[in-house]
């Protein structure tokens, strides 16, 4: 009996074999040569829900730093302005950020129209870029960062600020003030052709988001209460479990935000930059968190939590210009200049009066202007002249646009809720949900 069933066995460790090896040594002729097409559209699809994902990120990380009475709006906030840029985007966005050929000035007003995708059902002769990408994932892709964006804006004016006034500036900043100055750099633009370097936004998306919320922040005007006679008045957040929910889902999505910036997955060539870009992600969120932990360990005697949480988005957002030139010690050294600049940057906004309820001017402003500026570290194409030059011409157009779009809306529909409000909490005041019975008749809708 043994002599059969080992013959038996034998046979089929053959026919499982023989498939096997066959996978292992495709015909080179039977990959399509559109192949670049499909895997680069791929690319952009994964990395793009990615980075959407990272709007769920927002919402919880500023849910858990605002206050109980104000839970309700921020969530609100953040799924209108995700559905609003979404909108503005296709509509007007997307064109003036890539317009090709088209622009109404050359190199610094793209064009307008809104986003057209390719046919149902597409031959590979008819796509738009065959060597490139589908334009709807294209157009997906680069939404998710648009909407990051606005997201920025608001944890930064949160507990104070009306809803539909906010929405109305979350439009015209998506779907105007950041398509025109993103066309600049990636849409081929005069920043481009000046030599500036940007690869996935350390500029581009965040501080550009921190430039609106400063100047909304200074417009706006402290919280009631936080600034008092000369001291700082704590205001702790909700949830702080929330709060590192929110950190750890944006950590997860910057793996799409910097990992898709390669645009092209074509290639073994792509592929190991890929990976590369991913580790110094990582790497760089770790050394932003680390060193926020011994630095206020060392200032303050006691390690505190949503500094290490700001530290990992800053180093986050350092390692944004350029993640995929440095090494693993440089893409560690660089996050962890981040997270050193929020400790210090937190408390010298506080000393200035400026109110930012999550840290995200620290954050996305303050550390993305060294992410952008260390790209001269590890990249010997970039010119230190033309990263200053870019992020102060970036920078001032959008203070000057945001903060011109604040003042319009504070002159004719206000943007500052009451103080009475501002006590009750926005859940209630804004929302009509009276969370707390000294203000109305228990948890409900009224």
């Amino acid at each position: 009996m043994r002599y059969p069933i080992t013959l038996a066995l034998g046979g089929i460790a053959a026919l499982l074999a023989g498939p096997a090896l066959a996978q292992e040594a495709p015909d080179p002729a039977a990959v399509p040569a559109h192949s670049v097409f499909v895997f680069n559209t791929l690319l952009f699809l994964i990395g793009g829900f990615l980075v959407m994902w990272m709007a769920a990120g927002f919402s919880m990380l500023e849910a858990g730093l605002v206050r109980s009475k104000n839970v309700t709006m921020q969530c609100t906030k953040n799924m209108g302005l995700f559905a609003i840029a979404a909108l503005g985007y296709y509509v007007i966005g997307y064109l003036l950020m890539y317009p090709g050929d088209a622009w109404m000035i050359d190199g610094i007003i793209g064009a307008i129209g809104p986003a057209v995708l390719e046919p149902v059902g597409v031959a590979p002769d008819a796509a738009d870029a065959l060597d490139y990408a589908a334009t709807g994932s294209d157009f997906f892709f680069q939404l998710m960062f648009c909407a990051a964006t606005a997201s920025i804006v608001s944890g930064a004016l949160a507990e104070r600020i009306k809803l539909w006034p906010f929405l109305i500036f979350t439009a015209v900043l998506t779907g105007i003030i950041y398509p025109i100055q993103a066309s600049w750099k990636w849409g081929g633009g005069f920043l481009d052709q000046m030599g500036f370097l940007d690869f996935a936004g350390s500029t581009v998306v965040h501080s550009v988001g921190g430039w609106a919320a400063l100047s909304g922040a200074l417009i706006l005007g402290a919280r009631t209460g936080k600034y008092r006679d000369g001291q700082v008045l704590p205001m702790p957040g909700s949830n702080l479990p929330l709060a590192i929910l929110g950190t750890f889902i944006l950590w997860l999505g910057w793996f799409g935000f910097n990992g898709g910036s390669q645009l092209a997955l074509g290639s073994v060539g792509d592929a190991a930059d890929i990976s590369r870009i991913f580790a110094n992600t990582n790497t760089a969120a770790a050394g932003g968190a680390v060193a926020a932990m011994i630095l206020t360990q060392l200032v303050y005697g006691k390690v505190d939590l949503t500094m290490v949480l700001n530290g990992a988005l800053a180093g986050l957002v350092s390692i944004t210009a350029e993640p995929l030139m440095p090494s693993l010690g440089a893409a560690t050294l660089i996050g962890a200049v981040g997270g050193l600049i929020v400790v210090f940057a937190v408390p010298f906004l506080d000393r200035c009066k400026i109110d930012d309820v999550v840290g995200a001017i620290p954050v996305h402003l303050f550390a993305g202007i060294w992410g952008t500026i260390a790209v001269v570290l590890t990249n010997g194409e970039a010119s230190i002249g033309t990263q200053i030059l870019s992020i102060a011409i970036v920078g001032a157009f959008t203070f000057a646009a945001t903060g011109a779009l604040w003042l319009v809306l504070k002159a004719t529909m206000g943007i500052r809720v009451s103080a009475e409000d501002e006590l009750q909490g926005l859940d209630a005041a804004e929302l009509g949900l009276e969370a707390y019975p000294e203000f109305g008749k228990g948890s409900q809708f009224v």
